[in-house]
């Protein structure tokens, strides 16, 4: 029992301390997304994105499109900024 304890303590620390960085994941956006679109994209009735993995698909593939040389963690900063301001996956 003390193990799966542990373990479950493991997990959520691990997890607030990798927290996505909202206004960075905001800045970012604004200076590399809305050149292509404005915020028309993430809130129209047909949107492409369906789900959390599937935002983090779409916002790796403009990333990729653009040649940004983002690292892991700005990527997730701006999954989580769409995902706070649109989405709420």
């Amino acid at each position: 029992m003390k193990l799966y304890f542990t373990i479950a303590i493991s997990v959520l620390t691990l997890g607030s301390s990798q927290a996505a960085d909202i206004d960075n994941g905001d800045d970012l956006h604004f200076t590399n997304c809305t050149g292509c679109h404005d915020d028309s994209v993430y809130t129209r009735e047909n949107r492409l994105v369906g789900s959390l993995p599937r935002l983090g698909a779409q916002v790796r593939f403009c990333k990729d499109s653009l040649g940004l040389t983002w690292f892991d963690d700005e990527v997730e900063d701006v999954i989580g900024y769409l995902n706070q301001t649109y989405y709420h996956f």
